[in-house]
């Protein structure tokens, strides 16, 4: 517990910096909230209340110390797009979000360690050749530009994929009663096998656009750490003893080359829910992605801090989380750490 705690108190100073760092850079967008808010046909005066009515007319300093203030009481403002508290609007849009990432992730990792695994068992081989290749050619391409030719083949030539409206097309199905915010899981609670499939169907389009970009990392790092475990003394003593090979590529090897893919694991997580913009923007999701993008376009200041702080804690949580897993992995790491 102790570990725990030392990495808990060490994400305090990254904490306040990114309070100051998000401020900046939310204040930094270009065009005037104020003049978005009143409207074209607004006069310089109508333009000075509403920066007097949003805190825009105090200075940069006083600005900062109200938003600071405001957040250690749990207040991260009110969003001027929508109208409602940002920490409302972002919780109802985090579980469709982690429900994508969560998916598109699974997807990535069983394809991308078999194939990592296999590619390092079979060096310079055509085995090994394809998997680098299928990596290369995943990787090169945007998420969003892989998204709308999914879309086109799928839905638009093959009309095997449901239309792209987002996490359900509720012209044909209610959502789920909400337990978790994620459809999948809460469609399993309610026993609403419909439900179910329909959330389902719409998920594996982004979810694949997403798993093709997080192929490349994952697969690498698991062909790099399992040559290096394969040719390490222990593997080979492991053979000379008279092991069966499945057994030494299992537990000796694959289990020593968890630790760097569980590392790489963790970032491309928090990689993947920061990047979904766009895939969120492509199928219509419902998500923290689209919501930072109409933030963004209006100059709304409190839902960008919100958005910008949300994903922070969130990174920052995902790496105490790879952390702690790394001790259960390898119990020398809380040492060395």
């Amino acid at each position: 517990m102790s570990f725990v705690w030392k990495r808990v108190l060490g994400t305090v100073p990254s904490l306040i910096g990114i309070v100051v760092i998000t401020f900046l850079l939310s204040h930094a967008l270009p065009g005037d909230p104020a003049a978005y808010f009143a409207g074209p046909a607004a006069n310089a005066e109508s333009i000075a209340q509403t920066k007097a009515k949003l805190g825009l007319d105090k200075s940069l300093p006083e600005q900062f110390f109200k938003y600071a203030g405001d957040l250690l009481h749990g207040d991260l403002g009110t969003s001027l797009t929508t109208g409602q508290p940002v920490l409302s609007d972002l919780t109802a849009r985090l579980p469709a979000s982690l429900e994508l990432t969560t998916c598109a992730l699974f997807l990535a990792v069983v394809v991308a360690i078999p194939m990592g695994v296999w590619a390092a068992t079979r060096p310079d081989s055509p085995v090994d050749h394809i998997c680098r290749g299928t990596i290369t050619v995943g990787s090169a391409f945007p998420t969003f530009f892989v998204g709308l030719l999914l879309v086109y083949i799928f839905y638009f030539l093959l009309g095997l994929a449901p239309q792209p409206v987002g996490r359900l097309d509720e012209m044909l199905h209610s959502p789920p009663p909400h337990v978790t915010g994620a459809y999948l899981i809460d469609s399993l609670l309610a026993h609403d096998a419909g439900t179910f499939r329909a959330s389902l169907a719409q998920l594996v389009l982004p979810s694949v656009s997403l798993a093709l970009f997080a192929l490349a990392p994952i697969a690498r790092i698991t062909r790099a750490s399992m040559l290096a475990a394969l040719g390490a003394d222990f593997t080979r003593t492991a053979r000379a003893g008279g092991l069966r090979a499945r057994t030494v590529l299992i537990t000796y090897a694959f289990r020593n080359a968890l630790l760097p893919i569980a590392n790489v694991l963790g970032m491309v997580f928090s990689f993947l829910l920061g990047s979904n913009v766009l895939v969120e923007q492509v199928f219509g999701w419902q998500g923290i992605g689209a919501y930072a993008v109409s933030a963004v376009l209006a100059s709304d200041y409190a839902a960008v801090q919100g958005f910008v702080l949300m994903m922070a804690l969130l990174y920052i949580l995902l790496n105490l989380l790879v952390d702690v897993a790394s001790t259960f992995i390898d119990p020398r790491v809380r040492f060395e750490g």
